[in-house]
């Protein structure tokens, strides 16, 4: 089968402009012969783990994936493990309560160096915001004072972070707009760290799942956490915001955006990187805040997610020596291609960043979108 699959692949190779073993930068260079059975029988996993055991290369994985993303290859390999994944989507509801911590044990809890190697010096690991940002740095903290003047934060408020993270944004909410931040996260590791960071602010962290939350709170922010929430959950957690949001209050939703409404996310990120994730789209939103809230403002900055990307892919790269010594090889590749793919989507626009802007009852006499 080995020489039919290699035809096969090079015809769809074609379709994107990418030539294999030739010299442009997207083009891609195999080392193993079984790289296109392999391919053709799994799909993106694959694709994936072949480019893990160095199998092949290319110089810019980025590239490649706009390219592959753009002339739609990813709907032409039908596998078992894609055909298994929408199955278990459908009929399990595999981001419920009992599940929910799966993410932090699997993602986030693999090593607090790790992040801090690559990402901003406020450990922010999500989209920073460019407009006027010349480094990472800037570009998060830019983020992170755009969402605190979209809820308009009022020194004594107190603010709920759904998924916290390692509390970038509850320290950097509590120390410029003195406000009290509560922040939940599933994970040990940035509950650690993020009392640390917090500690001596009027910030409480704490390892809980958003559905046990029942409090009231002047403003609400999650950012970067949806894309754990599933489809099967997303009226839930609108509820749960509700609930908690005070009446006059504002909610603002930072996460990834699909263009197209899905069930599940593709195998090799399901394995290797997000469990249990996937990207809700414009339509999913929409269902999920019918009757509950009132959409104030739709801001896409996804390209800015790009330029997040390929910085946390300079940082990770330029620390690896550093690092190496709590991972193997395989790793190296794994996150890397983690970076790039993710880097390529954006590029090619098939995913986006959103920050949505919710009232519960609609902004008196309008909001004012900030930009």
């Amino acid at each position: 089968m080995g020489k039919i699959a290699k035809r096969y692949i090079r015809k769809l190779l074609d379709k994107a402009e990418i030539e294999l073993d030739g010299n442009l930068p997207w083009d891609i260079k195999v080392h193993n012969e079984k790289f296109y059975d392999w391919v053709l029988k799994n799909g993106s996993i694959g694709l994936g783990e072949s480019y893990m055991d160095g199998w092949w290369d290319c110089k810019e994985l980025d590239k490649f994936f706009e390219r592959v993303l753009r002339a739609e290859l990813d709907r032409n390999v039908v596998s078992l493990p894609l055909i298994l994944n929408f199955i278990g989507s459908k009929v399990f509801n595999l981001q419920k309560k009992s599940r929910a911590f799966i993410i932090g044990e699997r993602h986030y809890d693999i090593g607090n160096n790790l992040y801090k190697s690559m990402l901003d010096k406020g450990m922010n690991y999500s989209c920073g915001y460019w407009k006027n940002a010349k480094n990472l740095n800037e570009a998060q903290e830019a983020k992170l004072d755009l969402i605190c003047r979209k809820l308009k934060l009022k020194k004594g408020m107190k603010v709920l972070d759904i998924g916290c993270g390692w509390g970038g944004f509850a320290k950097y909410a509590a120390e410029k707009y003195k406000v009290n931040v509560v922040g939940i996260t599933v994970s040990k590791q940035q509950l650690e760290f993020g009392k640390k960071l917090c500690r001596g602010l009027p910030v409480q962290l704490r390892l809980q799942d958003y559905r046990s939350l029942n409090e009231k709170f002047d403003a609400i922010v999650s950012i970067g956490m949806f894309e754990h929430v599933g489809y099967k959950n997303y009226r839930t957690f609108m509820k749960v915001v509700y609930k908690c949001l005070k009446d006059g209050g504002l909610f603002l939703l930072h996460t990834i955006g699909g263009n197209v409404s899905v069930k599940t996310t593709n195998p090799w990120t399901q394995k290797y990187i997000f469990p249990n994730s996937m990207l809700p789209s414009i339509k999913q939103i929409g269902k999920s805040i019918e009757n509950l809230f009132v959409m104030e403002d739709w801001h896409n900055f996804s390209i800015y997610y790009y330029k997040t990307l390929m910085a946390w892919h300079n940082n990770f790269n330029k620390n690896w020596d550093k690092l190496k010594s709590g991972y193997d090889e395989r790793f190296f590749r794994m996150w890397n291609y983690y970076l790039l793919s993710s880097a390529g989507s954006f590029l090619s626009r098939k995913n986006q960043l959103w920050q949505i802007v919710l009232s519960k009852s609609g902004v008196s006499g309008g909001y004012n979108s900030i930009r």
